[in-house]
């Protein structure tokens, strides 16, 4: 394309959520009490299992490691969107952009991974009861754990570093609320074919592979809980994966609903929504789903309040 059609953009406006100015007020606090509760809920998570002694199991460090994504990916785009709600133009400067794109992708992508660990450690727990200290060491978790996060930081690095070869054309309004890789594309003046193959690429692996793995993990899992005799047994094993199962529905739902379309306007506008599930709702809803549906959770905090009370 001719040199003249595009620029070396030094800044981006975001088209945000809406465009209606009555919504702008309601909606700010409506989202600033949804993160008010997300940092509540996952640093309080986070606080109660360091300190239970009882919560110091694998399937509670995994818990804890989620809390700590969902944390850092609301954080990475709420307060942003918050003071978007407040100012006549959505301004964002192309380095805080690019900051903001890798750092979303890296909890984004650690979340789709950390579910499926999680998963994992179900089946583990649930099929093989008498080897689960040994299949699950600290060595073990703490791999995984090691492993979920260099996967987020090195599809992050390949997604962020493959756009910085892209022109912008001097149209720099992105048609989202933060800044994210199809939006962004949406605006370039160079060939893009590259960039949306490895967003194929890596979309079907990062929601395919934790997929199946939850998927196989669970299928075992009902077998297996099929094969117990008491009712007791068969309703614990069930209460112990059912927030689990929400929360992956939950998040690879719409993170799938987002990605593996094809795009268009229509289509990047119904994005908008489930953007707004897998990067502000779900990581307010996890810690909710998992104390509230919890029983060990719901001793430690009554523990603990107690212990305060007391003091």
């Amino acid at each position: 394309m001719d040199p003249g059609n595009h620029s070396t953009v030094m800044k981006f406006i975001l088209a945000g959520l809406t465009q209606q100015p009555e919504f702008q007020l309601p909606l700010f606090f409506l989202f600033l009490g949804i993160y008010v509760v997300t940092v509540v809920g996952n640093l309080g998570m986070i606080t109660l299992i360091r300190l239970s002694s009882h919560l110091h199991t694998p399937m509670y460090y995994f818990l804890s490691s989620l809390s700590f994504i969902d944390f850092c990916h609301s954080t990475v785009i709420t307060p942003k969107m918050l003071v978007n709600f407040v100012t006549e133009k959505n301004i964002i400067s192309y380095p805080e952009c690019m900051t903001q794109l890798y750092f979303f992708l890296v909890f984004a992508i650690s979340e789709c991974y950390i579910l499926a660990v999680m998963a994992y450690d179900r089946y583990v727990a649930i099929c093989s009861p008498l080897l689960y200290d040994v299949i699950m060491s600290h060595q073990v978790c703490f791999s995984l754990i090691w492993g979920v996060y260099i996967i987020g930081l090195v599809c992050a690095f390949a997604h962020t570093g493959c756009l910085f070869r892209i022109h912008f054309c001097k149209f720099d309004v992105i048609n989202h609320y933060f800044c994210d890789l199809l939006p962004l594309l949406e605006l370039s003046c160079s060939s893009t074919y590259a960039n949306k193959l490895l967003i194929l690429i890596f979309s079907v692996i990062n929601i395919l592979v934790p997929s199946l793995t939850i998927l196989s993990s669970y299928i075992f899992i009902i077998v297996s809980i099929l094969h117990i005799h008491s009712t007791e047994g068969k309703s614990k094993a069930f209460s112990t994966c059912s927030s689990h199962i929400l929360a992956v529905a939950l998040f690879f739902g719409s993170a799938a609903f987002m990605y593996l379309q094809p795009s268009s306007v229509s289509s990047m506008d119904k994005g908008k929504v489930s953007s707004v599930f897998y990067t502000i709702v779900v990581p307010m809803l996890n810690p909710l789903i998992y104390s509230l549906r919890n029983k060990d959770v719901n001793v430690a905090l009554k523990k603990m309040l107690d212990r305060k009370i007391f003091l």
